[in-house]
């Protein structure tokens, strides 16, 4: 008996996200704070990621995080960069930031050629927290079991939304995925004030690098500092995220779009 491609979440972790993910080239869809991801863990996943999304190389990879301990384990941070991040965990905050990997983190990567594909030209890849209690449990899962990582990408045919619903993720991404974990209720209840036309439909992404990649140093109390923090998209809490980045440092800029 043929199971359902397509299951509702239930509040509790997929075991069959878990199962799929734990063997090789695997696809899932999943519901965030902001609409679907396509989740993989390894090489064989990530082509067929970029292949359902007809997605572009070039964009630094998504590793979505289940705990500050595993960022820690993964990123390179320094204080300051560590701050906002704690202050986004501390509050929910759907928080995304261009970091460096540590050598060591490296070591987590799939040696299957998955670094290629889940870091730009400069080494560096988005590391996310907060990212929505679904995909949460699944990253937890892995990473507690096989210390395996979760890599994301919006699951929409690059450059269109899927507007925070299942329907809108499209039929080549249906057809890849292997399975589809819906919840519409779960994305809507995140922004219940919004509409379809005014919800945003993606998180906050700051980069924490310079032109080369390397760490941003810490500015301590200076001011009119460069290189500092760039806020280079808009989406969800972008309000709280300004604050926060306001009150951790004199200096950052607001760039919208400016990586990509």
């Amino acid at each position: 008996m043929n199971e359902a491609k397509q299951v509702p979440w239930t509040g509790e972790p997929n075991q069959r996200a878990i199962n799929y993910l734990n063997e090789e080239g695997k696809v899932i869809v999943c519901p965030t704070k902001v609409g679907y991801i396509i989740a993989v863990s390894d090489k064989k996943g990530l082509e067929r990621k970029f292949s359902a999304k007809n997605r572009k190389r070039n964009k630094p990879g998504v590793v979505l995080c289940s705990s500050l301990e595993q960022l820690h384990e993964l990123a390179e941070l320094n204080a300051e960069t560590a701050a906002v991040y704690e202050t986004c965990w501390n509050n929910d905050v759907l928080f995304g930031a261009i970091l460096p990997w540590k050598e060591s983190g490296k070591a987590y990567i799939p040696n299957d050629g998955s670094e290629e594909l889940m870091t730009d030209v400069r080494g560096t890849s988005c590391f996310v927290i907060k990212f929505g209690v679904p995909g949460e449990q699944i990253s937890k899962e892995l990473w507690d079991q096989k210390k395996k990582l979760l890599f994301a990408s919006s699951a929409n045919p690059s450059g269109k939304g899927n507007r925070g619903l299942v329907e809108g993720i499209g039929e080549q991404i249906a057809q890849e995925a292997d399975l589809i974990i819906e919840g519409n209720d779960y994305v809507a209840s995140i922004q219940p004030d919004k509409t379809l036309e005014t919800r945003y439909e993606q998180g906050v992404m700051v980069s924490f690098v310079d032109q080369d990649g390397n760490l941003i140093p810490e500015q301590g109390d200076q001011r009119s500092i460069t290189p500092a923090p760039v806020l280079i998209r808009k989406g969800l809490d972008v309000e709280k995220i300004q604050m926060y980045l306001s009150d951790q440092f004199n200096s950052w800029d607001y760039r919208h779009g400016e990586y990509y």
